[in-house]
C-alpha cells in the first residue's frame, strides 16, 4: 500500500492546541467495525456504550520531562555557545548515565561536544547512533540521571503540531490520571479522557479494568518516510504486563468477554504478547509490531482512541482495525462536526 492512501485534508484550526477546559469533557465518536457506522456522542456517555463484563486494558505509563535544553560549552573565557535541544529517549546503560536522545539540528552536535543543562550538569556527546545518525546522538553524563533531574532541566514534551511551549497547565493535563511508571517521551494520549469519576461509573457498570506498560517512543511518532509503507521499519518500544494481568486477559479470552484496549499502545503491547489464540504471555520484552490493512489481530476486539495525524502508523493501525475506507469516512465526518484531532484532541470507540 502507498503512503498517500493513508493522506486526509484537515483544517489547521481542528488540530487541538490546548486540552479540553475540564478534563473529560470531549465528543466521542462511535465507530462500528464491520460496518462502518458513525454515531455522536458525548465522552460521558461511554459507559452506557460498553457492555458489562468487557475487560478495558490501559497503558499506565508516565510521560518523563524529556524535552530539555543544553547550552554548548565552549573553550574560550566568558563565551557561551548556543541552545541545542535533546529529546531524550531510553537509558543505554544500566546506571543511567548513557542515554539515546532525538536532537534537533543534529549536524551542529558532534562527538566530543559538551552541553551544559539548566542545573548545570555536563553532557558529552560520545557517539552517532549507525544508521540513525542524522538525528541521534548518545550522551553521557558522570551521573546517572533521575525524575528529579529531569524535573529541573526538563520540558513536557508535547508533540511538534502544538505550537506552542509547554506550560504548567501540560504538566497536570499531558499525563493520565493512572500515570504510574515513568518512561515515555510522549503521551498515551487516549488515556487523557479517563477520570477518576469515570472509573467509579464503569466500576457501577461491572466493567473490569486492568494495565500494562509500554514506553512511548520512536515506534509510536517516527513518521513514515517510504513511498511503500510495508517498507517501514518500526523501532522496538519496552513493554511490560503482570503476570496477574496476563491472567485476567486470558480468562476473559477464555470466557468469550471482549477485550477493549485503551489506545494503540496497548494494543500493540497486547498483539506483540499474545500467541495465535489471541491468549497473553506475562512479564517484559519488547516490540516493533507494525499493523496496517491485512494484520489480523489476535487478542483485541474493541478500541479506544484518539484521532490521528495524516500518514502515521497510528492512522495504519486503526485502518487495520476497522478498515481504511471506514476510518477515512469517519474521519471526515468527524471534520464536518468539528471534532478536535491529535494528542489533545476528541475520542472514538471502535466496536
Amino acid at each position: 500500500m502507498k503512503l498517500t492512501d493513508f493522506n486526509f485534508d484537515l483544517p489547521q484550526e481542528l488540530i487541538a492546541q490546548k486540552p479540553s477546559g475540564i478534563r473529560g469533557d470531549d465528543k466521542l465518536m462511535l465507530l462500528g467495525r464491520n460496518d462502518g457506522k458513525v454515531s455522536h456522542f458525548k465522552m460521558e456517555d461511554l459507559p452506557s456504550l460498553i457492555e458489562e463484563g468487557t475487560l478495558m486494558v490501559f497503558n499506565n505509563s508516565k510521560v518523563r520531562r524529556s524535552r530539555c535544553y543544553g547550552r554548548r560549552e565552549v573553550e574560550k573565557q566568558g563565551q557561551g555557545g548556543r541552545e541545542q535541544e535533546f529529546m531524550f529517549l531510553n537509558q543505554m546503560s544500566a546506571d543511567l548515565k548513557l542515554w539515546q536522545t532525538m536532537v534537533k539540528g543534529a549536524k551542529k552536535v558532534k562527538r566530543g561536544n559538551r552541553y551544559v543543562f539548566n542545573d548545570g550538569s555536563v553532557g558529552t556527546i560520545i557517539d552517532s547512533q549507525g544508521e540513525l545518525s542524522g538525528e541521534f546522538r548518545l550522551i553521557k553524563f558522570d551521573f546517572p540521571l533521575d525524575d528529579s533531574w529531569f524535573a529541573v532541566n526538563g520540558h513536557i514534551p508535547l508533540p511538534p503540531y502544538i505550537k506552542r511551549e509547554d506550560d504548567d497547565t501540560d504538566s497536570e493535563r499531558y499525563q493520565t490520571v493512572y500515570a504510574k511508571e515513568t518512561g515515555s517521551s510522549a503521551c498515551p494520549t487516549a488515556g487523557l479522557h479517563f477520570t477518576q469519576a469515570m472509573f467509579e461509573k464503569l466500576d457501577a457498570k461491572k466493567i473490569e479494568r486492568v494495565f500494562l506498560t509500554l514506553h512511548v517512543g520512536l515506534g509510536t511518532f517516527l513518521p513514515v518516510r517510504c513511498e511503500n509503507i510495508e517498507d517501514h521499519k518500526m523501532h522496538e518500544e519496552v513493554y511490560s504486563i503482570g503476570f496477574d494481568v496476563a491472567e485476567k486477559i486470558n480468562a476473559a479470552k477464555r470466557e468469550g468477554r471482549p477485550i477493549l484496549a485503551v489506545g494503540t499502545t496497548s494494543v500493540r503491547t497486547l498483539e506483540s504478547a499474545s500467541d495465535e489464540n489471541g491468549f497473553v504471555k506475562g512479564g517484559s520484552s519488547s516490540t516493533h509490531i507494525f499493523m496496517y490493512p491485512g494484520y489480523k489481530f489476535r487478542c483485541v476486539d474493541q478500541m479506544f482512541t484518539n484521532f490521528h495525524t495524516p500518514e502515521s502508523t497510528l492512522l495504519m493501525l486503526v485502518s487495520a482495525f476497522a478498515g481504511r475506507e471506514n476510518i477515512l469516512s469517519a474521519y471526515k465526518q468527524a471534520i464536518e462536526n468539528r471534532y478536535r484531532f491529535f494528542s489533545y484532541g476528541d475520542a472514538m470507540l471502535i466496536k
